[in-house]
């Protein structure tokens, strides 16, 4: 019995970490910025990024869900033709808003 429970906790442990969200090459390119480091850069738009926040019940890792949040927003603004991504308020349910910006020199 104390077997099947561990087991089934390291599975828990292991689906709430887990992401198959992959950061394209090009999203590579994309830097994620303050609001403040964009002065001299053209908005392009938005894009807000959507991910689980709970899996099997369980509550996901911030720090996971920041990081699939920017990964899809990076992504997101190469379609839309931009290098630069600024995070526009704080994640609500696994959802975020990205500013899109094309700046010079770059």
């Amino acid at each position: 019995m104390k077997v099947k429970s561990a087991f089934l906790i390291l599975v828990m442990m292991l689906l709430t970490s887990c992401t198959a969200i992959k950061l394209t090459a090009q999203g590579k390119n994309v830097r994620v910025v303050g609001r403040y480091d964009v002065a001299a850069c053209k908005t392009i738009g938005t894009t807000t990024a959507t991910v689980t926040d709970k899996v099997i019940g369980l509550k996901r890792k911030e720090h996971i869900i920041k990081g699939d949040l920017e990964t899809l927003a990076r992504n997101a603004a190469v379609t839309m033709g931009g290098d630069t991504i600024v995070p526009m308020g704080e994640i609500e349910a696994g959802k975020q808003t990205f500013k899109v910006f094309k700046c010079l020199g770059r």
